[in-house]
């Protein structure tokens, strides 16, 4: 594996960063962090991109473009790791709500090992040729970061990649890699659905349309259809993350409102199971003699992630030779935009998940199957529990990126 530079400085970074979390399109501190580092380093740098994005290029002689990019944004949630660089923070969310903020998917970790392989590109420059397009995105959890930044010109301001390229933390051994070809990530949909009834006194139900009963009702039946419209060979996920209505036990209120994630990795399957919401949706409040239609609208929606075959093949060969153990985990029914930068771009994208769970959690292992069951029982991505470890995770982050790069721009003289 390659040295990293200055690991100390680098967790000390990261903690940092874990502790000032900020959500989607308010990564101010954090950009500014970002840019300044890069300066230093002595890359071009731009912020601003996309609202809160920044671009740093660094050209090294004729050779091919490679984009490494980062999301810097956190999530809402209240953080409940215990760590002494636990965050704090509170902010207002996009509807002006006040909530708490947390690192709770492993941004600080991607930003804090993409500027540790940004130095080590730069200190080992007379290696390589080429140039570097370090991408440091926003807002990637809402699904529109990466639109953003193309909109905002990232191919007409800056070099066009040969190759994106970029990895995500999970509760996966710190130490290992993983690496899947084909389509790697799920399509993503969140929807928002109302329900309209008509209000009135708990005590003369009869008076009333119920929507907490129609929405009961229709959480049951969406169920449904993975269930029952989703053939067994494919996959598909629906849940329902809220449902929301009243304010009092003898109100029956005039509305309710649900919240659904849909997963899938085929444009069909996706296709089928909003088919089926919408009927079921519609269906529902129909039969609850509904005097209005209910509106269902789409919040967040991110394509699959694709990942080239020969970029991965590529790749697993890079990090088994250098860094340490690469495995395939198979299809994860999260969702990622950073595909949308390859397509934009017409070019391949290889992403790959960095393992951030304690090794010690794993000892009693003795099987890849016997990993695979503890993973089960670790704090997922988005949990309030959900707390990689910093070493040896930065350490394989870091080099991981650096032999991405270093695999795909050209040789030195």
């Amino acid at each position: 594996m390659e040295a990293v530079s200055d690991l100390t400085e680098l967790t000390a970074l990261y903690r940092d960063l874990h502790a000032h979390p900020e959500l989607g399109y308010t990564e101010h501190r954090t950009a500014a962090i970002v840019a300044q580092r890069l300066r230093d380093l002595g890359y071009q740098v731009t912020t601003e991109v996309g609202r809160t994005g920044v671009v740093g290029v660094l050209r090294n002689g004729s050779g091919p473009t490679v984009l490494l990019r980062a999301d810097m944004d956190a999530l809402p949630v209240l953080e409940q790791t215990g760590l002494d660089y636990a965050s704090t923070v509170r902010a207002a969310d996009a509807a002006g709500a006040d909530v708490p903020v947390m690192h709770a998917c492993g941004h600080d970790m991607h930003v804090t090992c993409l500027l540790g392989a940004a130095a080590e590109l730069v200190a080992a420059r007379d290696a390589w040729r080429g140039t570097l397009l370090l991408v440091f995105q926003p807002a990637e959890e809402g699904g529109s970061g990466a639109q953003a930044m193309l909109d905002d010109g990232l191919y007409r301001r800056f070099p066009v990649p040969e190759i994106v390229l970029g990895q995500h933390v999970m509760p996966l051994p710190a130490g290992v890699l993983a690496v899947h070809s084909g389509p790697a990530m799920a399509a993503g949909d969140a929807l928002r659905v109302v329900l309209y009834g008509r209000g009135g006194h708990g005590s003369r139900p009869e008076t009333t349309v119920d929507p907490i009963l129609m929405a009961a009702a229709t959480v049951l039946r969406l169920q449904g259809i993975v269930a029952r419209e989703v053939a067994p060979s494919d996959t598909a996920v629906l849940s329902v993350g809220a449902l929301r209505a009243g304010t009092a036990p003898n109100i029956i209120p005039d509305q309710a409102e649900l919240l659904l994630t849909l997963r899938a990795f085929d444009e069909k399957v996706r296709d089928t199971v909003r088919a089926g919401i919408e009927r079921i949706v519609r269906a529902e409040a129909l039969a609850s003699g509904a005097h209005r239609d209910p509106e269902i609208t789409t919040m967040v929606s991110f394509p699959v992630l694709v990942n080239d075959a020969a970029a991965c093949a590529r790749l697993t060969d890079l990090f088994s030779a250098g860094i340490g153990l690469t495995v395939d985990p198979g299809p994860v029914t999260g969702s990622e935009d950073v595909g949308v930068l390859a397509t934009a771009a017409g070019v391949p994208c290889a992403y790959w998940f960095l393992g951030g769970a304690d090794p010690a959690l794993f000892a009693g292992a003795a099987s890849i199957e016997d990993a695979r069951d503890i993973v089960t029982t670790l704090p997922s991505n988005h949990s309030p529990l959900f707390a990689p470890v910093p070493e040896p995770t930065i350490r394989t982050g870091v080099a991981a990126l650096t032999a991405a790069a270093r695999g795909w721009l050209g040789p030195g003289d």
